[in-house]
């Protein structure tokens, strides 16, 4: 099934990678939608795949890091019609916390920048909206997974 113009939400994963200190991995997307803006690495589920192996994966993919999820942070929703009001992108997005393990963090695969940046810094790149709501959701809980929620961490 094409991204554009999906006939149902399409389930992404993205992972919330927070080093000491409470800084937090961000690439900048180098595909649509939302290219050229800073997010948490990410990317889809693939049929049959388990949601924390993708992940997991897909932080590797784009950013050279191995992890560990410690839980489910928040499911985030994304949007965006197109000029008639047709959807052209929906997507579901479920944001895992994850303690980083090894790794050279480095820019790869969709991801065209990386940096580790405290929240106040990376607050005043030009996030995507689900990251900067993702961030907001992260200091108000404290750095640590959500419990219960509906579709993001409240």
């Amino acid at each position: 099934m094409s991204r554009e113009y999906p006939r149902y939400p399409l389930v992404g994963v993205g992972a919330v990678v927070v080093y000491e200190g409470n800084r937090i991995l961000l690439i900048k997307r180098g595909s649509e939608p939302n290219a050229g803006k800073w997010s948490i690495p990410g990317g889809m589920v693939e049929a049959g795949e388990n949601p924390e192996e993708a992940v997991l994966r897909e932080l590797y993919e784009e950013t050279g890091v191995r992890g560990r999820v410690t839980g489910l942070f928040g499911i985030y929703q994304y949007i965006e019609r197109d000029s008639n009001g047709a959807v052209k992108y929906h997507f579901l997005l479920l944001d895992y916390l994850i303690e980083p393990l090894g790794g050279e963090p480095r820019a790869s695969s969709d991801a065209v920048d990386l940096g580790i940046f405290s929240v106040d810094e990376a607050m005043r790149l030009d996030l995507t909206d689900t990251a900067r709501q993702l961030l907001m959701d992260l200091v108000r809980n404290g750095f640590k997974p959500c419990r219960g929620g509906l579709m993001r961490c409240v």
